[in-house]
C-alpha cells in the first residue's frame, strides 16, 4: 500500500536564516532526527513533505521557530528540543520569552531569559532573599543577577548595588603586579564590568560608582561592612573560603538580598575542600528562605560547542585532577610521562 503523504511549503522571506536554521541547518537537522522526516530548504522556503500528521507537526514547529528568529534573537538548541516536544514545555518556553528582567532605554535592548532554567531562577530571585546559582560557565548565572540588580534599582526597591568576587592569584603575587590597587584587582572584576557596560553603557557605569549607587571590588573589601537597602552579588563564589563565605552572608541589613554564584568544578583554591561555595551547600541546605538553582549543562545559552566542551573536561576531569597531582599525592606518573603531558586547565566564568 503506497504510503499517503504531504507537502506543505512555508515562507522564510524577511527572516535571518542563520538565526533560525543555525550553523550548518543544525536546528533543522535536530527537528528531522526528532520526526524521523526530511525537511528541504531552497532559497527563503521549507518544504515539508511526510506524513499528514507529522507534516502539521513540523508546521507548527517551524512556525514557532519562525516567530523567535523574526523578534531577532537567534534560535538555539534548547529552543528547538523545548518546541519539539511541545506540550507544557513549550508553553515554559513562551513563558520565558514574555519575561522581560531590564529593559536599557539608552541600549535599546531587552533582558529576558532564555531558558527555562533560567526562568525558574529570575523567578527564585524574585522571591528569595538569599539565592545561590551553581552550575558551569555560559549559563547566565552573574549576568542575569546583574540584570536582576540593575531592574530593581530601577524601581526603587533597593538603593545600591555591590557586587564582588574573591581575588584569588593564579601564578602571581598582586604585590608584584604592576600599577596602584585598583590597577591589580581590576583583571578580576572586568568580566562584571563588561556584562555592566554591556547592560547600561560605560559613562553610566563610572557615573553609578562615582555617586556610590554602584561598587565593584574583591571580597576582602566586604569585612565590618553592613548592606542596608542593597542587592549583593558574589560571583565566583567557588574560590571563597568557609569563612568568607560566612563573612559575605553576614553582611546583609534591612531590605538587602544576596546572590551567590559559582561552579564548584573550577575551584581554584589550594584545598577545593575549603571551598565556601562547596560547604553551604550541605550547611544551608535545609534553611529556610535560602533557594539552591544548580544548572547543568544542557543549561548552556553560548556557542553551542561550548556544553560540548564542558561535558568532554568533564569527563576525564577525575583523571586530570589525579593526574596533576600525581607528585603531591606520592603516586608513581606511568613510564614515559614527562610534567608536559599533564594538562592543567583553568576557566574564566565571566557569563
Amino acid at each position: 500500500m503506497k504510503r499517503n503523504k504531504k507537502k506543505r511549503i512555508l515562507s522564510i522571506a524577511g527572516i535571518d536564516t542563520l538565526k533560525l536554521l543555525g550553523v550548518n541547518d543544525r536546528n533543522i537537522r535536530i527537528i528531522e532526527d526528532f520526526f524521523d522526516e526530511r525537511i528541504v530548504v531552497r532559497g527563503d522556503e521549507i518544504i515539508l513533505t511526510g506524513s499528514p500528521k507529522h507534516v502539521n507537526e513540523l508546521t507548527r514547529v517551524i512556525d514557532r521557530l519562525i516567530r523567535i528568529a523574526g523578534s531577532g534573537r537567534e534560535v538555539t538548541e534548547g529552543d528547538v528540543r523545548a518546541v519539539v516536544q511541545g506540550g507544557e514545555e513549550a508553553e515554559k518556553k513562551d513563558e520565558t520569552e514574555k519575561t522581560v528582567v531590564y529593559y536599557s532605554a539608552s541600549k535599546r535592548k531587552s533582558i529576558a531569559p532564555r531558558s527555562i532554567r533560567q526562568k525558574e531562577y529570575v523567578d527564585a530571585i524574585r522571591d528569595n532573599d538569599i539565592l545561590f546559582a551553581i552550575g558551569p560557565a555560559g549559563t547566565g548565572k552573574t549576568y542575569l543577577a546583574i540584570a536582576m540588580a540593575l531592574a530593581a534599582l530601577k524601581r526603587r526597591e533597593i538603593e545600591r548595588v555591590f557586587i564582588s568576587r574573591p581575588v584569588v592569584e593564579a601564578g602571581e603575587n598582586l604585590g608584584f603586579l604592576p600599577g596602584d590597587l585598583q590597577e591589580k584587582i581590576e583583571p578580576y572584576l572586568h568580566p562584571i564590568f563588561d556584562a555592566l557596560m554591556e547592560m547600561v553603557g560605560r559613562e553610566r557605569v563610572q557615573r553609578m560608582i562615582d555617586s556610590g549607587i554602584l561598587e565593584i571590588a574583591p571580597l576582602a573589601y566586604m569585612r565590618g561592612r553592613t548592606l542596608n537597602n542593597a542587592f549583593a552579588i558574589l560571583d565566583e563564589a567557588q574560590n571563597s573560603s568557609i569563612m568568607q563565605m560566612k563573612m559575605f552572608l553576614t553582611r546583609l541589613g534591612v531590605n538587602a538580598k544576596a546572590i551567590v554564584t559559582g561552579d564548584i568544578t573550577q575551584i581554584d583554591l589550594e584545598d577545593p575542600d575549603r571551598s565556601g561555595l562547596v560547604a553551604v551547600r550541605e550547611i544551608l541546605q535545609d534553611v529556610e528562605g535560602i533557594k539552591f538553582i544548580t544548572f547543568g549543562e544542557e543549561d548552556v545559552v553560548r556557542h553551542r560547542l561550548v556544553k560540548n566542551i564542558i561535558r568532554a573536561f568533564s569527563s576525564i576531569g577525575s583523571r586530570l585532577s589525579r593526574a596533576a597531582h600525581g607528585d603531591e599525592t606520592g603516586c608513581d606518573r606511568s613510564a614515559g610521562e614527562s610534567s608536559d603531558d599533564i594538562l592543567s586547565v583553568t576557566e574564566e566564568t565571566d557569563e
